[in-house]
């Protein structure tokens, strides 16, 4: 495990090591294919059709040292999900002010997660995906600079982060698209780790704009029907326009006999809106036996929808039942669970194979899936 990682790590993370030659290349692929097991069943993009594309993706990394202390980083990434169109999705400068301070300033990955920095590297970890229900705040990278100090303090290992920056791009808000605008973001991440043990920490804040068209639409929205009917308070309270938002998140991480154990808690948050508090759990057991790691894992999503929002507005009020649903719709609980194995074929390449079943409460229904493919670094 510690080998899959510093392979995939000198590949994918952020902060690797000073490069010898002038100009480094590498790279990462996954080639996975999967379909839904049930009638009807939609998960992941996947239905009852097998498909290659959704999960499928390829990467080259280029990292140019320009000597005294400076170096340029960029990763182009193509994801058969978006047709293969290649986008640079890391592009960032970095100098190392000492031998364990360094900063990076350009487009980074933002670090949400343990996984943040390679989560997009499949060799990186054993399952096919990393949980969903963590990782799907919507966004991974910020334009800015962040501040990277390594030491050791006792018998501790210490990788700390601070990271200020911004984000302007497309974003979710359930099932409508959105445009997002987050500004002033500013975080911390640390992880201490000892002998096949560490823990992790993240905590960041911003302010989030978040623009969909079915709502801000200043002649036909709702936030203008809404001021129509001299409910101006009410607008605000759903409308989300440089609102406060926070991201806090713990996990940690067992290495240890061939046992493998990793665990992620998050909450997410945006003041003054009707995006609901998301609050996300995993854990992951699995056991190395030679080159081959079978694992099962517990997925959690529970995200209580702000009814209070409109508590006091008639249920016979026309505008009722158009601000009850845009509130309801963000109530979402759903249980996965993921079964998997994963066979380290080759030096540089794993085959796997995961099957998922989610639990929709909320909506009521169950869909499963599951999917083969290859991971692999170069």
């Amino acid at each position: 495990m510690l080998k899959r990682k510093l392979l995939a790590a000198t590949i994918a993370a952020t902060l690797c090591g000073t490069s010898q030659a002038a100009v480094d290349i590498n790279g990462f692929a996954s080639i996975k294919g999967g379909m839904a097991l049930g009638s009807g069943d939609e998960l992941y993009g996947y239905d009852d059709d097998f498909s290659f594309k959704n999960e499928s993706l390829a990467a080259l990394q280029v990292k140019s040292d320009l000597g005294d202390k400076l170096s340029i980083t960029a990763q182009l990434l193509g994801r058969g999900a978006n047709d293969w169109d290649v986008k640079f999705e890391w592009a960032f400068l970095s100098y190392d002010l000492t031998d364990t301070l360094r900063i990076n300033a350009g487009r980074l990955r933002t670090p949400f997660y343990k996984y943040s920095d390679f989560r997009d590297v499949g060799y990186a970890y054993d399952w096919s995906r990393v949980p969903q229900s963590v990782y799907g705040l919507g966004f991974d990278n910020i334009e800015g600079a962040s501040l990277y100090h390594t030491t050791t303090l006792g018998n501790f290992d210490s990788s700390l982060q601070l990271i200020v920056g911004s984000y302007d791009g497309d974003a979710a808000i359930g099932d409508a698209a959105a445009d997002a605008q987050i500004d002033n973001v500013t975080g911390i991440a640390w992880e201490l780790g000892q002998d096949g043990y560490s823990f992790r920490m993240a905590y960041l804040v911003g302010k989030t704009t978040f623009y969909v068209d079915q709502l801000d639409n200043s002649a036909t929205g709702l936030y203008a029907q809404l001021r129509a009917f001299g409910l101006g308070s009410l607008a605000g309270e759903l409308d989300i326009v440089d609102e406060s938002s926070s991201f806090a998140g713990i996990g940690f991480n067992i290495d240890k006999n061939d046992w493998l154990v990793v665990s992620e808690i998050t909450k997410a948050s945006v003041d003054n809106s009707f995006i609901s508090d998301q609050e996300s759990y995993y854990i992951s057991i699995g056991h190395r036996f030679d080159n081959i790691t079978p694992y099962v894992s517990f997925e959690k999503e529970d995200n209580d929808a702000k009814t209070e929002i409109y508590a006091g507005v008639p249920t016979a009020s026309p505008i009722f039942g158009p601000v009850a649903g845009l509130v309801n719709q963000m109530e979402t609980e759903r249980n996965s669970i993921n079964v998997g194995v994963r066979y380290d074929f080759h030096p540089s390449a794993a085959f796997k194979a995961q099957y998922t079943n989610a639990d929709n409460k909320t909506a009521d229904r169950k869909d499963s899936v599951l999917v083969v493919g290859v991971d692999l670094v170069f």
